[in-house]
């Protein structure tokens, strides 16, 4: 099991401690190295406590001394107050605060209980927003200095992209800890069952040297079932090992999507793209709407695949936001000319003239107070201004809306 959480740490733009059931760090992966300035010989095999004693407080729900009520993991669902924990914790090195946004219990190999803590740094996002806001503001106060401030603006502007990205991330981790968790338990369910299989098959292969007949050899193979065990292991593993790849799926696209080496402009495969996105966004899409394909034959397109990542899952996010009631999200895509594009349209409650106006200007957005950045859409437009595109919006009240994006296949 740890493996897993080593793959999704490795890479990921949060910080990730796995703790023992005895509250001890068994693992903890490099952005929190990083944050709290650290070697991992200095914090594994260390309690929780005595790195973070600001965590030790009445909301904290660990004290210190205490066993961790890990849960069941047949139980654990983020739908569950138990198994989500927010809790800001202030570090002493300078003036970083790292909030915990999601713990989710688990049990390894060996059956022991332990706990996954995801952090973020939630000065970083809010210092990025308040920095381009700033800088947004300056350039329309002035035009001295412009190619300084332009400069400081497409340098802030990436930040905001990564921020955006790992905000996003964030806010889907509890969808891929119960996506994760689902395959997970049923393949521990099957092992229990597959060992107490195996007992039998022991008793028989062990009643070979001291039965005295072939009949009383037969009587122990009906008395233990042995040919529903023979059919029902086949089963079982079949089962299983579509579990592991189901898990294997989700932590590939995850570590795909997060991915940073893959910045910079290079032919790349849309569909994949496409794909790998929607295998992330996955648990928040599935309850809410039917999800319709239609692909078309694209050609390498090149571009910035990890910001082309970001946009399409905007697109789908928005899409399924839209929606009050279960509906259908379509994919689409195609080529004209010298163009590739990719849509996706929604048969939510789309969007009056006046809204479709401003969709892509900073901070606007549709949601109550709280619920939205108002940044998805306006970063979306940016990056595919970037590569040299453009996003066509389609929308009448009532009837859903669609968001065509159009990129050169040749940058």
């Amino acid at each position: 099991m740890q493996h897993i959480w080593e793959l999704i740490g490795a890479d990921a733009p949060l910080g990730l401690v796995i703790l023992h059931n005895d509250g001890e760090i068994t693992y903890i992966n490099g952005r929190m190295l990083s944050w709290i300035k650290k070697t991992k010989e200095e914090c594994l095999n260390r309690p929780f406590l005595s790195l973070f004693p600001e965590a030790e407080s009445a909301d904290w729900p660990y004290p210190h001394g205490e066993k961790f009520d890990c849960g069941s993991i047949a139980t654990v669902s983020p739908s569950q107050q138990e198994s989500t924990h927010d809790q800001t914790i202030r570090i002493n090195q300078g003036r970083r605060q790292l909030t915990c946004l999601l713990r989710f219990p688990f049990r390894d190999e060996e059956d022991r209980k332990n706990c996954a803590l995801l952090f973020y740094d939630a000065d970083e996002q809010t210092g990025f927003q308040l920095g381009l806001a700033l800088t947004i503001k300056r350039l329309q106060e002035t035009q001295l200095d412009q190619r300084r401030l332009l400069t400081e603006l497409e340098h802030a502007s990436s930040h905001l992209i990564r921020v955006e990205k790992m905000a996003g991330i964030g806010q889907l981790a509890a969808g891929v800890a119960h996506e994760i968790n689902n395959p997970i338990g049923y393949i521990f369910s099957n092992l229990k069952t597959l060992a107490g299989y195996m007992q039998n098959m022991i008793k028989i292969i062990d009643a070979t040297d001291n039965v005295k007949s072939i009949e009383e050899l037969r009587i122990l193979k009906q008395t233990l079932d042995y040919d529903y065990i023979r059919n029902d292991v086949e089963a079982l593993i079949d089962e299983s090992q579509e579990g592991i790849d189901r898990v294997k799926k989700i932590i590939t696209a995850l570590k795909d999507f997060s991915h940073i080496d893959e910045e910079g402009f290079h032919q790349a495969d849309l569909h994949h793209a496409i794909e790998t996105t929607l295998s992330v966004v996955n648990n928040e899409l599935k309850y809410k709407a039917q999800l319709k394909k239609s692909y078309g034959t694209l050609p390498l397109v090149d571009c910035d695949i990890s910001q082309i990542k970001q946009v399409i899952m905007n697109l789908l996010m928005n899409a399924a936001q839209a929606l009050d009631e279960f509906g259908v999200i379509t994919i689409r895509t195609g080529c004209e000319r010298e163009w590739a594009w990719f849509e996706v349209e929604d048969d939510g409650k789309g969007m009056e003239p006046s809204i479709q106006d401003r969709i892509f200007e900073p901070f606007f957005t549709t949601k109550p107070l709280g619920q939205g950045t108002g940044l998805g859409l306006s970063l979306s437009y940016s990056i595919v201004h970037k590569h040299q595109g453009r996003i066509d919006l389609t929308s009448e009240p009532g009837k859903g809306s669609c968001f065509r994006v159009w990129l050169p296949i040749a940058h």
